[in-house]
């Protein structure tokens, strides 16, 4: 399984999104949407949401950074990220 990541540039929640992720170790899939308007039409499609980060887990869309904050939060963060490894 693997992690991958929709994001801008400059998107501060992006940023956050990767340093949470590169912290834990993790590697993942970051697919840039700057200036792509194909790459954003298809992570609206994936997601169904039109803001960046979108992050998935394996097949798991967690969603935002927010999102992505909350389950490591609540300690759920490193036992979903174990299972897609």
């Amino acid at each position: 399984m693997s992690v991958r990541l929709y994001t801008t540039r400059f998107c501060p929640y992006c940023i956050r999104a990767k340093q949470l992720l590169d912290a834990k170790g993790v590697n993942y899939e970051d697919t840039p949407v700057d200036g792509r308007p194909d790459l954003r039409q298809q992570m609206v499609a994936e997601s169904g949401r039109q803001t960046v980060p979108q992050i998935w887990i394996g097949e798991r869309h967690v969603g935002g950074f927010d999102d992505l904050w909350l389950l490591e939060q609540r300690g759920e963060l490193d036992p979903l990220l174990g299972a897609s490894q």
